[in-house]
């Protein structure tokens, strides 16, 4: 047989010999170092990794596990959340300008759906999800150089994509630039994110997810953090008066843009869309579904500053609200104390005629604490002490003990504008509750012996009656 040989042009051979030259190195020449292989830390939000300070690259190992997990998204109220490692969002993923990153990413036996993750600080098609999706009982690992500095989102790309992200999973990726980032005292990361039950806003026993109300883009919660109340009482995120704090704060969607602002404070910088440009002295900013942003700030004075998304019905009817406390020495120069006098009382319904003595029963008392708990405590707090400067107290409450009957007139009918209990004026919304008649009266009763020491005050028809006209 004869032999053909073979013929190369000469393109064909200089590229050749590069293939052959890389992967045999010629005596003598500088091997390539061996980056050295760091194991990501991942911590629970609003916690995230500290602040690099290394000069050189490094593979960055993170490993992640999807879990379809039951928890809180309201007191009394639950909700089957799909995560990366179990908290929504998942945990913030921090690494260098030029570091190499393998994602080692599990999806769980026990779970129910295909999952995959879709990195914004990927430059490739996908951003990894299609290297990553697998189905339950599967891994899959897949490496990206990190190329360019920013604040980016990562989320599942399965099919539906918006219900998977509607479901919880959604995250951060920081990619520091190379001469790191200044130093601050304090880091904080938050997420927002729209959710959407098949029942309504704090209803409460096991929810399930509609789809319907996804597609409509009305959503019945929107949420830092993943839950109702995620950033308030316990929760609360910390500073001290003159800290430079930093937050990296996202939006997850999968539908809303956000109108972040913190209510007593002024942003000093703001790196818009996590990108390398800032502007000052920014008091709201426009966060998109998908987008994210770096906020710096120096709290001024002590107190509780107040985060909601600036869509206001969000905040107080959807649940965009947390709270900063802020400790320090005062400054009367920068923010001063005021005079606070009481009003004088004016169109406070009354009732015709003394009532009887309302009898309580066990069922009702038990009812009244039920209600309180999944509808009053999350901004009023389970004690009932409220939150200073934001949500007036329950508990002991010289409004609530002069007045019960406008504060059942309040829970039916709404309040705008300012109030004064125990000598400090709040100025909010208090959003009419949809609760029966029965569910009023068992509240105010319980808030009237339990938190005030009183009687029992109202009936299921007076409520009735009270339904009919709206205070002045």
């Amino acid at each position: 047989m004869r032999r053909i040989a073979p013929r190369f042009t000469a393109a064909a051979l200089t590229t050749l010999s590069a293939l052959l030259c890389t992967a045999f190195p010629a005596a003598g020449a500088a091997p390539i170092p061996a980056l050295p292989v760091i194991v990501h830390e991942l911590l629970a939000p609003p916690l995230l990794p500290s602040q690099i300070t290394r000069k050189t690259p490094a593979r960055v190992v993170v490993n992640m596990t999807v879990e379809e997990v039951e928890h809180e998204i309201a007191p009394g109220t639950r909700y089957t959340f799909w995560t990366f490692g179990g908290t929504v969002p998942g945990k913030m993923i921090r690494v260098r300008e030029g570091d190499t990153v393998e994602i080692n990413l599990k999806n769980l036996s026990s779970n129910k759906l295909p999952h995959n993750i879709d990195l914004h600080a990927v430059s490739g098609p996908g951003g990894g999800a299609g290297q990553t999706l697998i189905a339950p009982g599967n891994q899959a690992s897949f490496s990206f150089k990190a190329l360019l500095p920013g604040l980016y989102v990562y989320h599942c790309a399965t099919a539906p994509v918006g219900m998977h992200v509607a479901n919880g999973m959604y995250g951060m990726i920081l990619v520091e630039p190379k001469e790191g980032m200044s130093r601050v005292d304090k880091e904080y990361y938050v997420m927002q994110g729209d959710f959407y039950t098949n029942g309504g806003y704090r209803a409460g026993g096991l929810q399930g997810f509609d789809m319907q109300k996804a597609i409509d883009e009305k959503p019945t919660y929107v949420l830092f953090n993943g839950a109702d109340g995620a950033l308030t009482g316990s929760g609360a995120l910390s500073a001290k008066a003159g800290d430079k704090v930093r937050m990296f704060y996202g939006v997850g969607g999968p539908n809303l843009t956000s109108s972040f602002h913190i209510i007593g404070t002024i942003f000093d910088k703001v790196y818009f869309e996590g990108g390398s440009h800032f502007q000052e002295n920014v008091q709201t900013t426009l966060v998109p579904a998908g987008g994210s942003a770096i906020l710096e700030f120096t709290p001024q004075v002590p107190g509780n500053l107040t985060l909601v998304d600036h869509s206001l019905t969000r905040a107080f009817n959807k649940g965009a609200v947390g709270l900063m406390a802020i400790t320090g020495p005062e400054r009367l120069d920068i923010y001063g104390k005021g005079i606070k006098t009481a009003l004088a009382p004016a169109g406070t319904p009354v009732a015709a005629s003394k009532p009887a003595p309302v009898v309580v029963g066990d069922a009702a008392r038990a009812n009244g604490k039920t209600v309180f708990e999944a509808t009053c405590a999350a901004c009023h707090l389970a004690d009932g002490k409220g939150v200073a400067g934001v949500f007036p107290p329950l508990a002991n409450s010289d409004f609530f003990q002069q007045r019960p009957y406008e504060m059942a007139y309040i829970v039916l009918h709404g309040r705008t504008g300012e109030i004064v209990v125990n000598g400090e004026h709040f100025n909010s919304v208090m959003p009419a509750q949809d609760l029966n008649d029965e569910q009023v009266a068992d509240v105010i009763n319980y808030v009237s012996t339990a938190l005030n020491g009183g009687k029992p005050v109202l009936t299921a028809e007076q409520v009735r009656q009270m339904r009919k006209t709206k205070p002045n």
